[in-house]
């Protein structure tokens, strides 16, 4: 049976208070926080996990204990990939990609190696255990000298985020394009396990994105007028850039969704032309605003 929300609960507040050390029946385990937005509720769910480290990144299992249905923090986690981990007395953002195919098998082996008692979980149900790969979601390439304290950097910060994952796409379908033209047999080619790390990162990024977009249109834009007034046309024209990219963002999550059956020639061609679009976009962001908020402390001084 699913694990008590109280019971949940006490895990929390106790891995918390102890800077992730807990007692009971996890003394001892590997465990970790692990916090999803509700996939309908859009709220914030937390729920204890046990993990195993596997080159660089961490593994969850979604076994809810052998259940016949895949827990809800699984659910929660194909809508919105981006998470929040909690791990000892760090807290991090992660992307939650599930494995499929045969890396799905090398990774539940991996894990079996260091936990064992998963085999029990999936000899109770008929479902595959998901294994969920937490990648932690930092910016890969710029970074500023020490911590970042301006809204300047912070702003790179995330543009450079969204650069990283529009690259891990390309990427991630070459793979697949070179896995299809692998295929000499009959039948169908195999598939190489890549729909559920492409369509993650797309839908990542596509959030990460918007959310962005609005912090901006409703909080930045309003408050740097205040001061610049003479700059109201160019944020006008940003929010304006940003219903086309909105509207960019909606037609790469289609192209992505037919990547099995795509031509790759035709494929590569509109997905340049997005990202081309959408990198664009950023770099005509950060020519704007980044000599605007050079001066502007990150995080902003409390009341």
């Amino acid at each position: 049976m699913p694990t008590p929300p109280s019971f949940n609960q006490s895990v929390i507040e106790e891995f918390r208070a102890r800077r992730g050390e807990v007692g009971g029946p996890f003394e001892g385990a590997d465990l970790l926080l692990l916090t999803t937005t509700g996939a309908r509720s859009g709220a914030p769910h937390t729920t204890p996990l046990g993990y195993v480290r596997h080159e660089g990144a961490l593994l969850v299992v979604g076994s809810d204990l052998g259940a016949p249905r895949h827990p809800a923090w699984y659910h929660n986690l194909l809508a919105h990939p981006q998470v929040r981990v909690e791990l000892g007395a760090d807290a991090f953002e992660a992307l939650a990609v599930p494995a499929e195919g045969a890396r799905r098998e090398e990774l539940f082996a991996r894990v079996l190696r260091t936990a064992p008692g998963y085999a029990d979980y999936q000899a109770r149900t008929e479902r595959p255990l998901p294994v969920v790969v937490l990648e932690s979601a930092a910016p890969d390439g710029w970074r500023a000298p020490g911590e970042v304290r301006t809204l300047a950097g912070k702003l790179l910060e995330v543009h450079t985020w969204l650069r990283a994952q529009l690259g891990h796409v390309r990427a991630e379908t070459e793979a697949h394009f070179a896995a299809r033209a692998a295929h000499t047999g009959p039948g169908r080619p195999p598939e190489p396990g890549l729909g559920l790390q492409i369509r993650q990162r797309c839908l990542a990024f596509c959030q990460a994105l918007a959310f962005h977009h609005t912090s901006e249109d409703e909080h930045l834009f309003p408050g740097i007028a205040v001061h610049h007034p003479h700059l109201a046309g160019t944020f006008e024209r940003l929010r304006e850039e940003h219903r086309t990219v909105a509207r960019i963002q909606d037609e790469l999550v289609s192209l992505l969704e037919g990547v099995r059956i795509a031509e790759p020639e035709r494929f590569r061609a509109e997905l340049a032309r997005m990202t081309a679009e959408l990198t664009a976009h950023l770099d005509h962001e950060e020519e704007t605003l980044l000599p605007l908020l050079a001066e502007v402390p990150w995080p902003p001084p409390r009341p």
